[in-house]
């Protein structure tokens, strides 16, 4: 029978800390205060993260008989029917909360549900891999977005909404991307080249992260919480990144990409500090030190 900690390492619960960010920085994004339906589409957002890392093992079980014969599937602490049923499971119930926060909501769901069934069945291991992850973090972001407009336009329509969310998507599918690729590597090592690329990723989005808005002059609280909130992202992605640039051992490459998905929180939290409301951005930052913790007891990779 398989134990709760079994499962807590198929579903990478540590990882699951980087989530809900991106509902509140979509919500950001769009202009209004999140409420009811935007914790609706973070519900929405954790259940689909949650079936794409049980169908990731699901779909990766043979690979990682050879190479991770410790994980929940080859070790046979549970069986491949039940990461299916979970991934299954966990998909449905994310569109059917998406679904109660009204039909874009459930539109940009369905396509972050097709994408990432896509990349853990299909793309994973092929050249669009990074991209299709990117995309499904984008999608994610626009998910909060739409959610949060959606019980506050008169006309019903979500186009502003998701106007409005396309560049910081395009940041956080930026950093996905970079981390994707690093991940493509973990297990083997060697690619250091592709770190570097990372390393340039992460200097750019946390330069553009924490840029200064408006007229010269005092900063304000949210510019100055922008600011530290890029900086925290730079201090946790790039040094693993360095190393791994620097060594690209199996060990240093897969603490990279743990760095590169601990720092998804910061960067979610800055981008929320743009226009969103500063308690939902200390809320976001409060999540990293205990996504920190919980990784040293359940590896997010």
């Amino acid at each position: 029978m398989s134990a709760p900690r079994d499962w807590a390492e198929l579903l990478r619960l540590s990882a699951l800390f980087t989530v809900p960010g991106d509902a509140l920085a979509g919500a950001a994004a769009s202009g209004l205060r999140p409420g009811a339906r935007t914790a609706l589409a973070a519900g929405a957002s954790l259940c689909l993260y949650e079936a794409g890392m049980a169908l990731n093992d699901w779909a990766d079980r043979e690979e990682d008989a050879a190479e991770r014969p410790h994980r929940p599937l080859p070790s046979g602490r549970i069986t491949p029917a039940q990461a299916l049923a979970a991934a299954s499971g966990l998909t449905a119930a994310g569109v059917a909360l998406a679904l109660a926060a009204g039909r874009p909501a459930a539109l940009a769901a369905t396509a972050l549900a097709s994408t990432v069934w896509a990349y853990d069945l299909r793309l994973k291991h092929t050249a669009a891999g990074p991209a299709a992850m990117a995309a499904a973090r984008g999608l994610d972001l626009l998910l909060g977005a739409v959610a949060t407009a959606g019980s506050r336009t008169s006309s019903g329509s979500s186009a502003p909404a998701v106007r409005r969310a396309l560049l910081p998507a395009a940041v956080l599918g930026a950093h996905t991307y970079a981390v994707t690729a690093v991940s493509r590597t973990e297990t083997r090592g060697g690619a250091p080249g592709t770190a570097l690329a990372a390393l340039g990723t992460t200097a750019t989005i946390g330069a553009l992260a924490g840029a200064r808005r408006g007229p010269l002059g005092p900063r304000s609280p949210r510019d100055l919480a922008r600011t530290v909130l890029a900086g925290a992202y730079v201090a946790t992605a790039a040094r693993p990144f360095l190393h791994a640039a620097l060594n690209p051992s199996p060990p240093l490459t897969q603490q990279a990409v743990g760095g590169g998905i601990r720092a998804m929180i910061p960067l979610q939290a800055a981008l929320t500090a743009r226009s969103g409301p500063l308690a939902g951005t200390a809320l976001l930052a409060g999540l990293a030190p205990v996504a920190r913790r919980v990784a040293r007891k359940v590896s997010p990779t």
